[in-house]
């Protein structure tokens, strides 16, 4: 899986079932930094600076799963004398060995050349001796060893760190039949590191919805508001696989029920936490269709009687008054995630988008209906042409509005 980040969204694309690939664009999060000194800071307090039991115990803190650190964070296990955290990184040069320095570096102790790097050191001599003197190169216990360079962790607070994540389990899709599930734990790590607590996360390869999955827990643990959209093309399961066996009939049907077993899941494993009642696990399920409207793009000559009688309404017969309202909401740029609302008014079904913000009616239209949605102000209201009785209908309602609602825009399809 690789992804890209534009916008604050983040477009993930998967490549392989069988492989998970991991790209270099994650972020050490600066407070896990900060955690990390903290931490280092109280042992020193409490044991002394040169205390092996110091380190010990901070080795064993930072390999504890349970404070989230990534692989790269994970390398700043060490501590020198002055009590700075650090990893030691190779000096030898990855190309170009005729503008880099070749020089033995001589071991403090044993006073002999340590070895030098086939394509010599990354640095020049001035710089070689510039880090020499501010002690950033680490010599082994002898000569044998290569020297390194020492990376301070308060010096490299948001670097790029390693495009591997170290994780060795797997993931079960929480029991349900589905070959080669993403692990939720990378899925979870990928996330966090790279979005804002309000960005909107797009997997175009939805499978068992394991991102949606890693969204939601991530969403329970820093009280965030991420959003996901899940993308999963129309793809039966075989008729020999246990989860056709189990009546998932599409990859589509394991991924809708992972997203409820998931939500369910985070909120049990979260029971108690403050705000948790708060956190969003619902979803809606949209799947991709033709135009709602008939095809009336003809020249006169192509007309036959038939066609006109068919034409009396430029709406397909089997749409309902749902699919319109997706429609306008596309047309209108009003986000599908707003919730929906279907009251019974005058006995009519009448469709309030994120309360107010818009709503919809695709009955027959009367002057006591527009009266009683004309109470709640809308910012749009939107019918069709068919809920229109009478010509001058549509005019009258224009002017109803205008008289109860005067800022709510009026629009028929």
């Amino acid at each position: 899986m690789t992804f890209e980040v534009e916008s604050g969204v983040i477009y993930i694309f998967c490549k392989n079932k069988q492989a998970f690939k991991q790209a270099d664009y994650f972020y050490r999060k600066k407070e896990n930094a900060e955690k990390m000194l903290s931490f280092v800071q109280s042992l020193v307090r409490k044991h002394g600076l040169k205390n092996d039991d110091v380190r010990s115990k901070y080795r064993k803190w930072v390999n504890d799963s349970k404070n989230k650190l990534s692989g790269g964070e994970k390398a700043y296990n060490l501590i020198d004398n002055q009590g700075e955290v650090y990893r030691i990184v190779s000096m030898a040069a990855p190309d170009k060995p005729e503008t880099r320095s070749h020089k033995p570096l001589i071991h403090p102790i044993t006073k002999k050349n340590c070895p030098v790097p086939e394509k010599g050191w990354r640095y020049t001599d001035k710089s070689l001796q510039q880090l020499l003197d501010k002690e950033l190169i680490v010599f082994g216990k002898d000569e044998s060893t290569q020297p390194g360079r020492k990376y301070l962790l308060r010096q490299n607070m948001s670097e790029n760190v390693p495009s591997l994540i170290y994780y060795g389990g797997s993931d079960n899709a929480l029991n349900l039949p589905f070959d080669n599930p993403k692990p939720i734990y990378i899925a979870n790590r990928l996330i966090d590191s790279v979005t804002k607590e309000e960005d909107i996360i797009l997997d175009f390869f939805a499978g068992s919805s394991t991102t949606a999955h890693a969204v939601m827990q991530l969403n329970a643990e820093d009280g965030g508001n991420r959003k996901f959209v899940m993308v999963q093309i129309n793809e039966n399961t075989d008729e020999k696989s246990e989860a056709y066996k189990a009546g998932y009939f599409t990859i589509s049907d394991l991924s809708k029920e992972r997203i409820r077993r998931a939500g369910q899941k985070v909120l049990t494993d979260n029971h108690g936490k403050e705000g948790i009642e708060n956190l969003d696990i619902g979803f809606r399920v949209l799947k991709i269709d033709s135009t709602n409207m008939k095809d009336v793009y003809y020249t006169p000559d192509n007309y036959e009687q038939a066609a006109l009688d068919n034409l009396e309404s430029h709406i397909k017969e089997d749409r309902t008054g749902e699919d319109l309202l997706f429609q306008v909401m596309l047309d209108w740029g009003v986000p599908l995630s707003l919730p929906i609302e279907v009251k019974e008014i005058q006995g009519s079904s009448v469709y309030y988008v994120g309360i107010d913000s818009l709503v919809a009616c695709f009955d027959i239209l009367n002057t006591d209906l527009i009266d009683e949605i004309s109470k709640d102000k809308p910012l749009k209201f939107v019918s069709s042409e068919l809920a229109i009785a009478h010509d001058q209908d549509k005019t009258n309602i224009k002017a109803r509005f205008a008289q109860l609602s005067p800022d709510t825009q009026v629009k028929f399809i």
